[in-house]
């Protein structure tokens, strides 16, 4: 009679192993609510600042937002957020690519003549997580 149970105790504790998480992000300090606020999601080194693993846009209020990203399975991470103020769906650089609308980076990374070091902004995800963001003024 108890190999009847065996199939339905393993997928029951298998199904515990595969939690995922959320990731909250406030953002503080945008100097406006026009237009909306974009938070880009990197799992990889390789990736930063190249290709996002998810993307989430939010309605300002009150010179803030905040995004949460849902099923974010435990690891190492980092985010941008920009303020797109034309709400073109894109974050808007100049000719030589520094960007013209306010970004802002997880744990406040900033660069020095270019973008953060992924080093410096990276952070581990290992249950629910909340994290916040302070916006500075475009270059």
């Amino acid at each position: 009679m108890l190999k009847h149970f065996i199939p339905i105790l393993v997928f029951i504790s298998s199904f515990g192993f595969a939690q995922n998480s959320n990731l909250t992000v406030s953002i503080s300090g945008i100097k406006n609510n026009t237009g909306s606020l974009t938070a880009e999601l990197y799992n990889t080194k390789e990736k930063f600042l190249k290709t996002s693993y998810k993307t989430i846009s939010s309605a300002i209020k009150s010179n803030s937002a905040t995004v949460t990203f849902t099923e974010i399975p435990k690891g190492e991470y980092t985010v941008l957020v920009y303020h797109d103020e034309n709400k073109n769906g894109k974050l808007d650089k100049n000719f030589i690519g520094m960007p013209k609308e306010p970004v802002a980076c997880s744990n406040n990374a900033k660069g020095f003549m270019g973008p953060p070091k992924y080093e410096d902004a990276k952070f581990t995800v290992t249950t629910d997580t909340k994290i916040n963001i302070k916006m500075t003024a475009a270059h």
